[in-house]
């Protein structure tokens, strides 16, 4: 068993370096969650984390899942395909850096390798610019999907720091 991870963190520094992706399917929708659900989130952090080894939220009690969205920094939107959940992503702005992180990003399983992903990364970097964002950022790491870190990359995304853990 490989007892390290190999984290990356990305940034992009303006919304004209964005490789954008049209929208692969017509009836396919994003929707800013307000006001926030933890229990959603509680879902996708569950759902998508459990093959990623996101573990750290597992612990959490309904208070701080409660806590933690109702920062009024942190956004969550949710990618839907007609009336069936697909996929979600997580925004934290850093005002006085003017910075957002994509904190959480993912597809559930039964939805991955349609494009989907590419198109909600696209997204969500244009969501997190439309705020008087300077930089979007975010870190992934080698026990996230095989595809995402070609996907920051392929979308404009620069590696700006890289760290081996041990875990």
């Amino acid at each position: 068993m490989n007892n390290q991870v190999k984290r990356n963190y990305l940034e992009i520094k303006s919304i004209d370096d964005l490789a954008r992706v049209d929208r692969p399917f017509n009836d396919l929708y994003i929707d800013k969650i307000y006001p926030p659900d933890f229990q959603l989130n509680k879902f996708f952090y569950k759902e998508i984390g459990k093959k990623h080894r996101w573990i750290d939220k597992l612990v959490w009690s309904n208070q701080n899942w409660i806590e933690y969205l109702n920062k009024k920094v942190t956004n969550t939107y949710i990618l839907k395909q007609k009336s069936e959940l697909v996929g979600y992503f997580e925004q934290i702005f850093y005002q006085d850096k003017l910075d957002c992180e994509i904190a959480y990003f993912g597809i559930l399983e039964e939805y991955q390798n349609k494009k989907l992903g590419s198109f909600l990364l696209s997204e969500a970097i244009k969501k997190s610019f439309a705020s008087n964002t300077k930089r979007v950022w975010v870190h992934t790491c080698s026990s996230d999907h095989k595809n995402a870190l070609n996907n920051y990359i392929s979308r404009g995304m620069k590696i700006f720091k890289t760290e081996t853990l041990k875990i």
